[in-house]
């Protein structure tokens, strides 16, 4: 028997084949009546460049700004999913969440601590693009989670 589908984790870089990626996330839910859970993690500044007391002040108050746009750009890619597959996308989701951190680490992690029942996320994946930030996020989340793992790849012709 296959398990429940009720949590679904959508990551994210805001890119536009993540928008696609986020289109399957929403049919999944709708097709389950699952919630999906949107993750955006942001790569912490090197603690080379942190080493003035100030720039850690300026780096916080950044970063605060930073987590504000980033789940108002998440929020656009449900008004404009919206657009594509009909409301009520904005009921699916049920959290955003913006971690500091490396992105396999945080997806595990959140993937864990949400109790999510699987992984969406879109890879750019072909040619020489394989190992470019998405491909190598969606290649360690792979093979480093026993959930099961949908890995959109970037549509022909984009």
């Amino acid at each position: 028997m296959i398990p429940e589908i009720k949590t679904i984790l959508f990551a994210t870089d805001l890119s536009e084949n993540s928008f696609q990626a986020f289109l399957y996330a929403i049919d999944m839910a709708r097709s389950h009546n699952a919630k999906i859970i949107m993750l955006h993690a942001v790569e912490p500044i090197p603690k080379e460049v942190r080493f003035v007391g100030v720039l850690q002040a300026v780096e916080e108050k950044s970063r605060i700004e930073l987590v504000g746009q980033i789940q108002e750009s998440v929020r656009g890619f449900c008004k404009k999913a919206e657009a594509e597959t009909g409301p009520p996308c904005v009921a699916l989701v049920s959290k955003i969440l913006v971690p500091r951190g490396h992105a396999p680490e945080e997806i595990l992690n959140a993937a864990a601590e949400e109790g999510c029942d699987v992984i969406v996320l879109g890879t750019h994946g072909k040619g020489f693009l394989a190992n470019t930030f998405l491909g190598s996020v969606s290649n360690a989340v792979l093979h480093r989670t026993q959930k099961p793992v949908f890995i959109i790849p970037l549509p022909s012709g984009k």
